[in-house]
């Protein structure tokens, strides 16, 4: 890791940011100030040396799906490791849900200029029923326990792989057995951690619902069905829809072997936007998350966000879906007294127009000026 990118660790001298700040989707204000690394709306007194900041604010935005530590051959080092949280960084993103990862990424706790990671421990699939290298991959008997292994070593959640092309069959099949998936999510919410599960397709979702998921990764295999469960158990969805875009070239990439994998994908690709759009209006909760660190690049929150608006989520929602809203799901704070000064500045007004996002002017993790 370079020297430079680790950041001086001396506190910073107070900051006033002022013009518009969005504390949330109806709250508005017109300064706050950062003290010692935190977030309060009183002026701080006897201060002469103070860094003022003006623009369209933010809390940090938060990409609910993403891979720091992973490529798309498994774990990386370290330094690339920190180059993708400093991509992810200088694009807004300060809070990471880490949907699987078999890299140990603790030491970005200890720096004041990374984003915050929230972990799910390592991906946990079926045996040859995931991609290679990135997995625990066990048999059904072995569930509850890697499931208890993993909601030990994460941050509070644990990732199954709910589905995944079955060879044999030539096509996206469930990977576990009812029984066994029930008593691993019991074995997690024992323990304290939420799951959340990798699902293409259609025919996993039922089960995992009844079996008690809180969250479903893509969720592309939602129907009319279904939709009504998952609003009725209160299971959030993350599309991941900058991923989901690259499915006509995984389905083209397998044509010749399995036709009828290939015919899916693509199935599930065309009716992307619709199934989005009926999951938000049914009131499933919807988060924004890019599946960056596998074959995606890291950084593209903005774009997640506007692929949210253009499956017709309204502006403020998919904002909300990134910033106060994700927060609060995942249980962090946004700019409220008190907090950690994560927060982004715009040049313009992100409600009016998403694509606002994709240019911040100033990024302050910690009360640092960061980017």
């Amino acid at each position: 890791m370079s020297d430079d990118a680790k950041g001086d660790s001396a506190m910073p001298g107070p900051l006033h940011v002022k013009g518009r700040v969005l504390v949330g989707p109806e709250e508005v204000r017109d300064e706050l100030w950062v003290v010692g690394g935190r977030v309060t709306f009183e002026r701080p007194r006897g201060t002469r040396e103070v860094t003022g900041i003006t623009g369209w604010v933010l809390p940090g935005l938060v990409d609910a799906h993403c891979h720091v530590g992973l490529d798309a051959h498994g774990p990386v080092d370290a330094d690339t490791a920190e180059r993708q949280a400093l991509t992810d960084r200088d694009a807004g993103t300060l809070l990471i849900r880490d949907a699987g990862s078999p890299s140990d990424t603790r030491w970005i706790d200890d720096r004041e200029d990374l984003p915050k990671i929230i972990r799910a421990g390592r991906h946990i699939a079926r045996t040859r029923r995931y991609i290679r290298n990135y997995a625990h991959e066990i048999e059904p008997a072995d569930l509850v326990e890697y499931v208890g292994r993993e909601a030990r070593r994460g941050d509070g959640w644990v990732k199954l792989v709910g589905d995944w092309i079955d060879r044999e069959a030539g096509d996206l099949a469930a990977c576990w057995p009812r029984a066994e998936v029930e008593a691993a999510i019991a074995e997690a919410h024992r323990l304290g951690a939420r799951v959340t599960a990798h699902c293409f397709a259609e025919d996993s979702l039922r089960d995992l619902v009844e079996a008690g998921i809180d969250c479903v990764e893509h969720a592309t295999g939602l129907t009319e069905d279904t939709i009504p469960l998952f609003a009725e158990r209160g299971v959030a969805i993350v599309p991941t829809l900058v991923n989901i875009a690259t499915f006509p070239k995984m389905a083209a990439g397998g044509e010749a072997k399995f036709p009828r994998w290939s015919a899916h994908m693509r199935r599930l690709h065309e009716r992307r936007y619709d199934t989005v759009r009926a999951a938000h209006d049914a009131g499933i909760g919807v988060y924004v998350g890019t599946d960056a660190g596998g074959s995606l690049p890291h950084g593209l929150v903005a774009a997640e966000v506007a692929e949210l608006v253009k499956a017709g989520i309204p502006p403020l929602q998919a904002l909300s879906a990134t910033a106060w809203g994700a927060r609060e799901w995942l249980g962090r704070p946004g700019l409220t007294e008190g907090a950690p000064a994560d927060l982004v500045v715009y040049g313009s007004d992100p409600r009016a127009d998403v694509r606002a996002l994709a240019r911040p002017l100033r990024v302050v993790v910690n009360g640092r000026v960061v980017a």
